[in-house]
């Protein structure tokens, strides 16, 4: 019932559409059969329903004549084509026929129009003319083709049909084959254009997907199976072939040859492959050969590094271990690793492929106590084959050890002799940083001048004088440290007394070493002064300059043994005269003289009934009433080198005399080097 109501609203909707779109009519001139009028200008449209044709056709034609009808005249348009113009008498060509012109459109609209000039003086009667609704054969009468493949007529239309396995696009126009979502997971195959070898079909879009098992990539291999449309003037592919894998597009490709490369060596286990052709010309299409290539890795996992094993080709699934080169570590958030395992994945890529092998960093290099570091390999280069120098401050230190280090693959600093102990800067002994000049005399002799003896010190409490020969050992007199076990002493100072020493801070004792073959003697004169030596150690190392640096100790060679007449310097704040100790530093030359003058003298007050020794172990010296007195004891006597005038050695201490301003006698240091080198070495006992 529903269905028979639908068609009849059909049915009554196309007859309606016909009456007002005629099937048939007439066209007559103004005022015919009569004659039309001056200056006339008339137009009619005609329509039928679609799908027809217009069959229009004159029976009465009665229009003044003129060249080209330019006077009166009727034309029939088709939109803005003439399809004819006419003027003149006509009369019928066939005696049983009245059609005097006809047309015959595929069109079912057109449009008549009629005009006349000023004067119809003849009394031209016009036209007449009919028109009727002809169905057309749009397979063969329209100018472009209908449909692609097969065109089916029908009275006022025509519908388009497809060959078997084609089906009829949207346009309702053009066929198409369904040559899409075809999926090939097989680790190798063959793919073609629909129908191939025979021609491709027109107008189609076909799309191919292959699907590998991840750990495989996809490569194509194309031989001479190869016939698309040839691309246009501009290069641009009409039918075209396209793949797309990894992100990576190949292609497009037309015409009679492949262009591409011979093997497509794609990234990835997917692949997507295109064919896209128009409605015009084809060709026998194409023919692809894919396989699976099991996913390689690159040859190396990171930079700076080595592999195990080593191969031509890594692939999915290889393990190897990687080691960085000699040199580079990976840096991690705790500690580091030299080495580590890594897996080619099925994506190409290896694992752990985001570690990175740095240059080992050896760090700040260590600090050189009164020295310094230069970076030669650039601004604080502190990674591997980086080379620094440590050198000492000069001119008060010197290197002792090796000054060149570089940057190890151990990450430590080390020297050439790929040791990591750093050098050490010891103070340059025996150079005054001024010259000694004078021969004054300690005992009423010439004040020193700053610099000239910068290895004495100053024994405040008990009064006595010392030589510094290290940073942080005092050498002086045992007789002075007897009952001082924590003596008052200072080092640099050229004036004494409470007035010039104000602020000035006492040296920290750490420990006093008299000589154990010293002597104690019990209450009265002392007359054996024999192995009169000790060593005081300070609590920390002073720092050199030019009024603080060491003298020489002595050699072991016969250079050092001192001939009589052989001219050295002794300093001290002893008695200048009989009453008086010395403000400032003074300072005397004296030669060293035979023992025999030392014995000579008469002590003062005289004292025949005291003996006094007289060793191996001693050395006399003075001339000219310079002589050391009471308060220089444990001072140096400072003799130039032998082969280096710039530089002194101690030769004996300031030990004792018969009488001040005649001869004195110094204890020979070069008889206790080797006790003196002992006692220096000893372990630091820990504080209490």
């Amino acid at each position: 019932m529903k269905l028979l109501q639908m068609w009849s609203f059909v049915a009554c909707f196309l007859l309606a559409y016909i009456e007002a779109a005629s099937l048939y009519g007439e066209i007559l001139s103004p005022n015919y059969p009569q004659a039309y009028p001056n200056e006339a200008q008339e137009s009619w449209e005609i329509s039928v329903p679609p799908g027809y044709g217009i069959h229009l056709y004159f029976t009465h034609l009665d229009i003044e004549p003129s060249q080209n009808c330019q006077y009166d005249s009727v034309k029939v348009l088709s939109g803005d084509h003439i399809e004819g113009q006419l003027c003149g008498w006509k009369k019928s060509r066939a005696p049983e026929s009245r059609i005097l012109e006809e047309f015959r459109v595929p069109y079912n609209t057109l449009t008549i129009t009629f005009q006349s000039d000023f004067s119809n003086e003849e009394r031209f009667t016009g036209f007449a003319a009919y028109y009727v609704a002809e169905d057309v054969d749009e397979c063969t009468d329209f100018v472009e083709e209908a449909c692609s493949h097969y065109c089916n007529n029908y009275i006022g239309g025509y519908f388009c049909s497809c060959p078997p396995e084609y089906f009829l696009h949207e346009d309702q126009k053009t066929c198409g084959v369904n040559c899409s979502g075809n999926v090939f997971t097989d680790l190798s195959g063959e793919i073609t254009s629909p129908n191939y070898p025979s021609l491709y079909p027109e107008n189609s879009h076909c799309d191919y997907h292959v699907a590998l098992e991840p750990g495989y990539r996809v490569v194509l291999t194309m031989g001479k199976d190869f016939d698309i449309e040839p691309a246009d003037s501009e290069g641009n592919c009409r039918d075209a072939l396209t793949f797309s894998a990894g992100g990576q597009q190949y292609g497009p490709y037309c015409g009679s040859t492949f262009t591409g490369p011979p093997e497509i060596k794609t990234t990835s286990n997917i692949l997507d492959i295109v064919f896209q052709t128009d409605q015009s010309m084809q060709g026998r299409g194409w023919k692809i050969r894919y396989f699976g290539d099991s996913m390689p890795c690159q040859d190396t996992v990171i930079p700076n590094s080595d592999m195990e094993p080593v191969r031509e080709r890594y692939v999915f699934k290889d393990s190897v271990k990687v080691t960085c080169v000699e040199g580079y570590e990976i840096v991690m958030p705790k500690g580091s690793l030299t080495s580590f395992h890594s897996v080619c994945k099925s994506n190409g890529k290896w694992s752990n492929s985001n570690f990175r092998c740095v240059p080992v960093d050896c760090g700040v290099p260590d600090h050189l106590e009164n020295g310094k570091v230069t970076y030669l390999s650039g601004f604080e280069n502190t990674a591997y084959q980086a080379t620094i120098r440590y050198t000492c401050e000069e001119p008060y230190y010197t290197l002792k050890g090796k000054g060149l280090y570089r940057c190890s693959a151990s990450g430590r600093w080390v020297d050439e002799e790929e040791k990591t102990e750093l050098p050490v800067c010891v103070p340059v002994c025996g150079v005054p940083s001024r010259p000694i000049e004078g021969t004054g005399k300690i005992f009423g002799g010439k004040p020193a001048k700053e610099g000239n003896f910068p290895w004495q010190i100053y024994f405040e409490h008990p009064r006595a004088g010392g030589a510094l020969i290290s940073d942080r050992w005092i050498l002086t007199a045992a007789h002075v440290l007897e009952g001082y076990q924590n003596p008052t002493i200072y080092a640099g100072q050229l004036k004494v007394g409470r007035i010039a020493m104000q602020g000035a801070v006492p040296l920290v004792v750490h420990t006093t070493v008299i000589h154990p073959k010293w002597t104690e003697m019990p209450r009265g004169p002392r007359t054996n002064f024999d192995n009169d030596i000790a060593l005081v150690k300070l609590k920390e190392p002073l720092k050199m300059g030019p009024t603080i640096s060491p003298i020489c100790l002595p050699g072991a060679s016969s250079e050092y043994v001192l001939p009589e007449g052989i001219l050295g310097y002794i300093s001290g704040w002893g008695r200048t005269n009989i009453t008086e100790a010395a403000k400032v530093l003074r300072q005397a030359q004296i030669p060293v003289v035979s023992m025999d003058s030392c014995r000579s003298v008469r002590p003062d007050p005289p004292a025949d009934s005291l003996t006094y020794h007289f060793t191996d172990n001693m050395i006399c010296g003075g001339s000219n009433g310079k002589d050391s007195c009471e308060g220089d004891s444990g001072g140096a006597f400072a003799v130039q080198y032998p082969h280096d005038q710039r530089r002194y050695y101690v030769a004996g201490l300031v030990s004792w005399g018969p009488k001040c301003g005649t001869y004195g006698v110094y204890t020979k240091v070069s008889n206790y080097v080797d006790w003196i080198a002992e006692v220096m070495s000893r372990p630091e006992k820990p504080e209490e």
